[in-house]
């Protein structure tokens, strides 16, 4: 086995080779080299989705955080999936945001039906409008979660017929895909369905329709209705079960002809980190279908671990679930390796984290902020890489006599800056590069 260092150490070399490029800039003024003189270069975003769940922002998005009670047409506030005040010690509030926005670039937002919608044709869409505003205007891309899903489905579907189950799902897809179009083009179409037509917890409409139709048909209605309402959307297929029968449903899924934007793996890891090995073997079994992988779901605990015999983590939910000084250095330490793992992987574009507080799924401690909103130490673990060792802050560099700068620096969105004038550039792939710039 190698230590933990060792294998840091060989995710590094990987990191750059995938993530990094080698960029020769010229800089011109008014169509000549700006030759012999100092610019400054800085990045200004990743291209790797760093993401986060944006649920808590909700209430601060819509200026409710002082409104006791107020509710939107669907429920109370809170009533989306976002923590409200009796959920957690304090709402999330502009301090928290910070710590958001100071990390992260990419949020996922609610959508689950039975919240969304708890009364039929009442949909809570203005909140969430507003929400992925805030986020857009913020610059922060937003996926939406998820269109289609078994659990927290809406409960009036009960009383309706397959045939307009699946009628009111495709409708329901259409109109939330269509209606958020241009804030939101990235979605969750269909949710942990290798377990949904098998689902027996509690019976609900979504499983009935999928146990008659079956899961490929299922996921072919619920995409091409995905499609349709916004063809330039990235759209999803998203579980937590890592078995072969993942793998099956994929593979039956695309031998049928349905267009798969990205796969969606989640890594709630509740009963303890994975580790480089398995999260590695996990990611190459998924990556031979050539799309490329978000891990759309992860949490890494800083309390005791969920005990190994909980078969749902559902099951799991205790009054009181602290978050300790050894859990937390635990968490700063797996929380560096998971990230260094799947940026060691060039198929992996996207990581979200579920939940920036604790408290939040499941009362567990998984959160990079404490309850009475300090920062953790795995807060400033990831800080330190997102936008400290994978980072270019402003530097300063000389040009040559052709206009030209030279540096290694992570993909994403850059600026120069000289003479008093700045423009921007992008780094888009790993290798060599070459980038003109005109101020």
């Amino acid at each position: 086995m190698q230590s933990h260092a060792a294998h840091a150490h060989a995710a590094d070399p990987l990191i750059k080779k995938h993530r990094t490029a080698d960029a020769t800039l010229t800089v011109t003024v008014d169509g000549a080299p700006l030759a012999g003189q100092e610019v400054l270069v800085a990045q200004r975003d990743h291209k790797f989705l760093f993401g986060c769940i944006g649920f808590d922002f909700i209430p601060l998005a819509n200026g409710e955080l002082h409104a006791e009670g107020q509710a939107g047409p669907g429920g109370a506030t809170g009533s989306l999936g976002e923590a409200s005040a009796d959920q957690a010690d304090h709402p999330a509030d502009e301090h928290l945001a910070e710590l958001w926005f100071d990390l992260f670039n990419f949020a996922t937002l609610p959508f689950y039906w039975g919240r969304f919608e708890t009364v039929r044709g009442r949909p809570d869409t203005e909140r969430l409008l507003k929400t992925a505003r805030w986020f857009a205007d913020r610059g922060v891309p937003v996926k939406g979660h998820p269109l289609a899903w078994h659990t927290v489905t809406a409960d009036w579907l009960m009383d309706l017929p397959n045939a307009e189950i699946a009628r009111e799902q495709v409708a329901r897809i259409q109109r939330e895909v269509g209606g958020f179009a241009g804030l939101i083009d990235m979605w969750d179409v269909i949710n942990e369905v290798v377990i949904m037509p098998i689902f027996d917890k509690y019976d609900n409409g979504i499983t009935r329709v999928a146990r008659e139709i079956g899961r490929i048909p299922m996921v072919r209605m619920v995409f091409d209705a995905a499609r349709e309402a916004n063809p330039n959307a990235t759209l999803l297929l998203n579980d937590f079960d890592m078995s072969a029968a993942y793998e099956c449903l994929i593979e039956g899924v695309l031998e049928a002809g349905i267009k798969i934007d990205v796969l969606g793996l989640q890594s709630h890891m509740h009963q303890g980190y994975w580790g480089e090995e398995k999260t590695l073997a996990t990611i190459e079994r998924f990556a031979r279908y050539g799309l490329p992988i978000h891990f759309t779901e992860t949490t890494l605990l800083s309390g005791h671990i969920m005990p190994a015999d909980i078969v749902d983590l559902n099951d799991y939910q205790i009054p009181d679930w602290p978050s300790t000084p050894e859990g937390e250095a635990r968490q700063a330490d797996e929380v560096v390796r998971h990230y260094k793992t799947l940026l060691s992987h060039p198929q992996v574009q996207a990581m979200t984290y579920w939940g920036m507080s604790d408290g939040g799924w499941l009362g567990a401690p998984g959160g990079f902020v404490r309850r009475d909103g300090t920062p953790k130490p795995s807060y400033d673990a990831l800080r330190s890489l997102v936008k400290g060792e994978w980072w270019l802050a402003p530097t300063k560099m000389a040009t040559d006599d052709q206009g030209r700068v030279r540096f290694n620096g992570f993909l994403g969105e850059y600026e120069v800056t000289a003479a008093g004038r700045t423009a921007t550039f992008s780094l888009g792939e790993p290798g060599e590069a070459a980038a003109d710039v005109a101020l």
